[in-house]
């Protein structure tokens, strides 16, 4: 299992307890330093089963400076809200988990977080 975090983030410190409380093995990718790329982006967003502005930080200031709020939700949108996350990483929504099983959460919740946890 893989998780993206930001370790300035109160969710994500509080996720990564909880995957060292139930001993799961995992990876961290700090996705600030080692931003995925828009096609990463676009599978996970598969296994996420949500669309990018399901997980776009939308108050964000990079959001702000490219009026994102404005931009259409619509399928012919996708890719140009994908590229966005990923030339700005910090729009992207965290902490994101992906289990080995092609499950993949955001785990800003406790049931979400449960949903992977064995």
């Amino acid at each position: 299992m893989e998780i993206w975090i930001n370790p300035r983030c109160g969710k994500c410190r509080t996720a990564l307890g909880a995957l060292n409380d139930a001993g799961v093995e995992y990876t961290v990718r700090r996705y600030l330093e080692d931003p995925p790329t828009a096609a990463e982006l676009a599978k996970v967003l598969e296994r996420l089963g949500l669309e990018p502005w399901d997980i776009t930080r939308i108050d964000e200031q990079a959001a702000k400076d490219l009026g994102m709020k404005d931009w259409p939700r619509e399928a012919g949108e996708r890719d140009r809200w994908i590229v966005a996350m990923a030339d700005h990483p910090i729009l992207i929504q965290r902490p994101i988990i992906t289990a080995d099983d092609g499950h993949a959460i955001v785990a800003r919740t406790p049931d979400a977080l449960k949903s992977v946890l064995p």
